[in-house]
C-alpha cells in the first residue's frame, strides 16, 4: 500500500485559511468501544415493536433508489404539520436538530443594534451544539448559567439581553443534561425582553414530559420549536425539524442544501408522524414509567440526588466524584456521561440514560456499589 507523501509546496498553511475559532474547539469524538451497557448517547431503548419494525422494513426497500429524494420534501411536512396541528409552510425538516441549528445560525446572523457582533445567546449547561456551530461561523456566544434548580436565571439572561443584543437564542426545554422544563413565566419574561430575538425552544426530549411549549409557540411571534425523532427510537434516521413562521422557514429555505433529507429518512420519518404515531406513544410511556422506577430506586442510595425529570434519562448528583464513578462504572462496561470536566458545580453530575429494565438494572446494583 502506497502511504500518504506530503507534498511540499513553499508558503502554503492550512493554519492560515482555518477560522481563528477553530483553535478554541475540538471533534466530536464518542467513545466507540463496546460496552455490555450504553446510558450516554440519550437513545430510545430497543423496545419498538415486530410490527413497527417490520413496516419500516417495507417502506425502506420500496425504491427507486436512483432518484434523489423530493426536494420540497412535501409529504414528510405535511404529515408533521397534521400531526402538531400546523401548516406544512411552518415545517422546515433537516438532518437532525444540528442541521436546523446550523441553517439558523447561517441565516440569522446580523448583529442587533448597539452590537457590532452577531450573538448568540444561550443557558449552561446545555446542549452543547449551539456554541459549536455558533463558534464555527464566528458568532460571539453568551453563555448563562442556570440557577440552583436549574431554571433559568431571568436576571442574569436580562442582563446579556442588555449587553449585547442577541440574533438567536437556544433555550433547551427539557434541558439537557439537566433533564427539568424551563417555568413557562421565566420563559415568557425573556422572550418579551427581547422582542427583536429570534428564541429557539428546543423540545429534543418533548415526548417524554407532561408539558409542551407550542402554546406559548402560537403567541409569541418570535419564539420557534426545535424538535427530533433521534430520542424516541429513530436515531438511526437523523430526522429533526424546526416549527416557525413561514417567513422564517422561507429564509432557512434558501440556505438549506437541495436534497438534504434522504429518501429513507423521508419516509420513516412520516411513517412515525402517521401509522407509527400509536408506538411512538407507546415507547414514550415506557420510558417514563422506567423513568420513575429508576429514579426512585437511585435516590434510596446514599449520597445520591436525582433531578425529577421529564426526558429520558436522569441528572444524579452524587457526593463521590463523578469522574470517579464514571471510570468505575466503565471498569464494570457500563457507560453513561459525566460533565466533571466542566468543573464548578459539575463535578459530582452524571447524566444517565433510561435504557432497558435489565440494563438499569444493572446500572442500579452498580452504583449501590460504588457510592
Amino acid at each position: 500500500m502506497v502511504g500518504f507523501r506530503p507534498c511540499h509546496m513553499s508558503g502554503f498553511s492550512i493554519a492560515a485559511l482555518c477560522r481563528p475559532e477553530l483553535a478554541e474547539l475540538s471533534a466530536y469524538l464518542p467513545d466507540l468501544q463496546r460496552y455490555r451497557v450504553r446510558l450516554d448517547a440519550n437513545e430510545a431503548p430497543p423496545i419498538m415493536s415486530a410490527a413497527a419494525q417490520s413496516r419500516i422494513a417495507q417502506a425502506l426497500g420500496e425504491g427507486p433508489w436512483e432518484r434523489y429524494p423530493d426536494p420540497s420534501l412535501a409529504a414528510l411536512r405535511a404529515a408533521i404539520a397534521t400531526n402538531l396541528g400546523v401548516s406544512p409552510a411552518e415545517v422546515l425538516p433537516g438532518v437532525g436538530s444540528d442541521e436546523v441549528i446550523s441553517l439558523l445560525l447561517t441565516a440569522f446572523v446580523r448583529p442587533l443594534p448597539p452590537g457590532d457582533v452577531a450573538t448568540v445567546l444561550t443557558t449552561t449547561p446545555s446542549f452543547v451544539m449551539y456554541r459549536m456551530s455558533a463558534r464555527c461561523r464566528g458568532l460571539r456566544v453568551l453563555e448563562v448559567p442556570l440557577d440552583a434548580s436549574w431554571d433559568l436565571s431571568v436576571d442574569a439572561l436580562k442582563s446579556a439581553i442588555r449587553m449585547t443584543p442577541p440574533s438567536v437564542v437556544f433555550i433547551a426545554s427539557p434541558n439537557n443534561p439537566t433533564g427539568n422544563t424551563m417555568s413557562r413565566e421565566r420563559l415568557e419574561q425573556l422572550f418579551t425582553a427581547a422582542p427583536q430575538s429570534l428564541f429557539v425552544v428546543d423540545e429534543a426530549y418533548i415526548a417524554y414530559s407532561d408539558r409542551d411549549q407550542l402554546d406559548l409557540y402560537r403567541r409569541y411571534d418570535n419564539v420557534c420549536i426545535l424538535r427530533t425523532l433521534s430520542k424516541v427510537g429513530f436515531a438511526a434516521f437523523r430526522l429533526g425539524f424546526l416549527l416557525a413562521r413561514p417567513e422564517v422557514v422561507a429564509e432557512l429555505d434558501k440556505v438549506r442544501l437541495p436534497y438534504n433529507v434522504p429518501t429513507p429518512t423521508q419516509r420513516v420519518a412520516e411513517l412515525a408522524f402517521t401509522e407509527l404515531a400509536p408506538e411512538v406513544e407507546r415507547i414514550a410511556r415506557e420510558v417514563v414509567s422506567e423513568r420513575t422506577r429508576v429514579a426512585a430506586r437511585l435516590g434510596e442510595l446514599a449520597g445520591v440526588q436525582v433531578t425529577p425529570s421529564q426526558a429520558n434519562f436522569l441528572w444524579v448528583r452524587t457526593e463521590r466524584p463523578a469522574g470517579e464513578l464514571y471510570e468505575a462504572l466503565k471498569a464494570r462496561s457500563i457507560l453513561v456521561r459525566s460533565f466533571h470536566a466542566r468543573g464548578g458545580r459539575l463535578n459530582h453530575q452524571l447524566r444517565i440514560t433510561i435504557g432497558t429494565p435489565a440494563e438499569n438494572d444493572q446500572l442500579c446494583v452498580a452504583l449501590s456499589e460504588l457510592t
